[in-house]
């Protein structure tokens, strides 16, 4: 056995193996374009190595997809032969990654809970307890994982970035800009950290300072996964949303978001998406953009990774004119939403497909259907996980569809 870069005992005797680990902790924590090619070099030196194939399992679920789903399943079963003769900490982890294979979310977050609780240098379940509470929207739980393991990992910066968007999502804006300067401090090339104040200066409608802010470490990012790029350039393009430059938006959108996506991939597309809708919002024409980006939203259909990500995509091919992808997709939710974890159902039924009839609705210009179905859901949006910057949008079509109603019934009783 040796030990890792945190000081945490590996069931492995490959020097390679732990400094490929090395460099995947060091990837992910940084989300740079490198996780999964580092990890698999880890296998390469030690086929064997359990927490290996775990992290890449955590790689390939990440990505919230399909084929990465089949992906997985080797990595779980190879993992699973070699539970026995592992660590706690790591049978720990293995465990936690195959709930959330199995859609199990409220007991991968308990293990990650657990994990961190007795070893707290185990920055990667920090993580993804991090993740799992951000698209179930419990905040304060997003606060409080990363709080807990501050005391043993003083100088990690990468935790500081953690802490500071924690912090940032609980309303405790100073704070967590003071945490993320912190970290940037220590390194620069901290995109987590930049990003947790984009959302500070956003919030405080500090726009032309949060332009300086994101462009002086733009140079930064060129490592990162098109992922963090991308979102780090959609928060540029909301500041410049926000003083009404229509045209540095859409060029943003061509170069630094869409342009530069994977667009393969469901974040990706669920960025480029909200953006082309807060476009709309502020009756800008956005050309064919639509229909570019409903091409690649086929096969996201039946796969309803998370609540979150399928009002995007069922807006957009509305727009896009889809309607049998839109039927489709909605009786597709309907159907998964009755056969999954109870944890995950009740947001499902209500909450999620309300939403998404509302925001089809809006998208087909059906404003009074929007309302109704919006309406009742707005206060439990939360659940279905998004920041507040990525959540506000759904609140922002809503009140769109109220002003649009309100104008009709205007006009209808002018005209009768």
């Amino acid at each position: 056995m040796l030990k890792d870069a945190q000081g945490l005992v590996v069931t492995t005797d490959s020097a390679e193996a732990i400094a490929a680990i090395n460099r995947f902790i060091n990837q992910a924590l940084f989300y740079g374009k490198h996780i999964e090619t580092t990890i698999l070099e880890a296998i390469n030196a030690d086929p064997t190595c359990a927490l290996a194939h775990a992290y890449a399992a955590t790689y390939y679920l990440s990505q919230e997809n399909g084929i990465a789903w089949q992906q997985v399943q080797p990595h779980l079963q190879t993992a699973q032969r070699h539970l026995a003769k592992i660590t706690v900490r790591e049978q720990l982890y293995v465990q936690g990654i195959l709930a959330w294979a199995n859609k199990e979310i409220d007991v991968a977050i308990a293990i990650h809970e657990e994990i961190t609780d007795k070893f707290p240098r185990d920055l990667i379940s920090v993580q993804q307890g991090q993740y799992h509470y951000f698209y179930t929207g419990k905040k304060e739980k997003l606060l409080q994982i990363a709080y807990k393991v501050l005391s043993s990992n003083l100088e990690h910066h990468y935790l500081y970035g953690m802490l500071a968007f924690g912090l940032e999502q609980c309303h405790q804006l100073k704070a967590a800009e003071n945490i993320a300067r912190q970290a940037i401090a220590l390194n620069r090339y901290d995109p987590w950290a930049h990003h947790a104040i984009a959302h500070v200066m956003e919030t405080q409608g500090r726009v032309n300072e949060g332009i300086a802010w994101m462009e002086n470490f733009a140079d930064t990012w060129q490592d990162c996964n098109s992922m963090l790029y991308t979102h780090n350039w959609w928060h540029i393009a909301l500041y410049y949303l926000k003083l009404g430059d229509v045209r540095q938006v859409l060029r943003l959108y061509d170069t630094q978001i869409w342009g530069c996506a994977n667009k393969q991939s469901p974040k990706d597309q669920v960025g480029a998406i909200s953006l082309l809708l807060r476009l709309e919002l502020r009756g800008i024409d956005v050309g064919s953009r639509w229909q570019n980006i409903s091409v690649y939203l086929g096969d996201r259909l039946n796969e309803h990774a998370l609540p979150f990500q399928d009002l995007h995509y069922i807006y957009a091919i509305t727009k896009a004119g889809r309607t049998d992808w839109v039927n489709q997709m909605l009786q597709s939710m309907q159907q998964h939403a009755l056969g999954i974890n109870p944890f995950w159902r009740q947001s499902w039924l209500e909450v999620a497909i309300p939403a998404a009839r509302g925001m089809t609705a809006h998208a087909k210009g059906d404003v009074n259907t929007a309302v109704a179905e919006l309406k009742p859901v707005l206060s439990r949006l939360y659940q279905i996980g998004g920041s507040h910057a990525q959540r506000v949008l759904f609140e922002q079509v809503y009140q769109n569809a109220v002003l649009l109603a309100q104008k009709q019934s205007l006009v209808y009783r002018m005209t009768a």
